[in-house]
């Protein structure tokens, strides 16, 4: 979806929403949100984005022509590893007067403690965002230099191919890194995930501690090999939610499991 004409070829009379995730899970692709919106406009649909990786921190797909915007709320907006809530934003009252009437009888309501957890991750949001981008960037950097990484997953990168886009419509480029290691050798990634110290490894993302994940046997381990491979997800690929720890100390820990 990097390519608003492969987007637009996909369109028929039968297209009734364009669902974008930007930056993708877990290569980083970046999706031009105000260009997917001018196709799903034309077409006289609705266009709704997950912006979980960025948050309304670092982007906002309201204010680039999208209908319906989706959080995980679990991720960076409650941003402490201890809740299990999603979001979904709209910027027209009929549209969630008709969400809110399944949600309403479907139940899906959270609980007042729920809801507690996540105000108290808005109010520092800003602030842990920040870090997150900080430590981003320093550790995409290093990992780029080292010799047995070939190749950095990170929007912020110019040789990125949708660099300019993330540059014109997101306000720092985030701490969501993937990286594969030379050679692309399942056992290798597995033995880097076991040595970590500090990388924690584990599904979620976007707390305040460093994760690390291998979606090969982990998130995408349903998708069948040869089709994961096709779409660019390497055996040896990992998966890095940088968290707001001492970017030195996250970047000695690298060096340690990777060697």
């Amino acid at each position: 979806m990097g390519d608003l004409a492969a987007v637009q070829a996909k369109i028929s009379p039968k297209t009734k929403l364009i669902w974008v995730e930007t930056p993708t899970n877990p290569l980083l692709n970046i999706i031009d949100i105000a260009g997917v919106a001018a196709i799903a406009k034309e077409a006289g649909a609705l266009l709704a984005v997950d912006n979980t990786f960025s948050t309304p921190y670092l982007q906002e797909p309201l204010a680039l022509g999208a209908d319906i915007v989706v959080y995980s709320l679990t991720k960076y907006m409650g941003g402490h590893s201890d809740v299990v809530m999603g979001a979904l934003v709209f910027n027209d009252d009929t549209l969630l007067e008709r969400l809110s009437f399944y949600q309403n009888a479907c139940g899906g309501t959270p609980g007042p403690q729920d809801c507690f957890l996540v105000l108290r991750g808005l109010k520092t949001l800003h602030l842990r965002m920040q870090r997150h981008c900080e430590n981003g960037r320093a550790i995409a950097e290093y990992l780029r230099q080292h010799p047995k990484v070939e190749k950095v997953y990170w929007p912020g990168f110019e040789n990125h191919p949708n660099h300019a886009v993330a540059a014109r419509q997101m306000r720092d480029f985030g701490g969501m890194i993937s990286f594969v290691l030379k050679g692309d050798k399942q056992e290798d990634a597995i033995a880097v995930l076991e040595k970590f110290q500090l990388f924690t490894l584990a599904e979620s993302l976007g707390g305040v501690e460093s994760l690390s994940g291998h979606p090969a046997t982990m998130t995408h381990a349903s998708i069948p090999a040869e089709q994961r491979r096709k779409a660019g997800l390497s055996d040896s690929l990992i998966r890095l939610s940088v968290g707001i720890e001492d970017a030195e100390d996250l970047i000695e820990d690298l060096a340690q499991a990777i060697g």
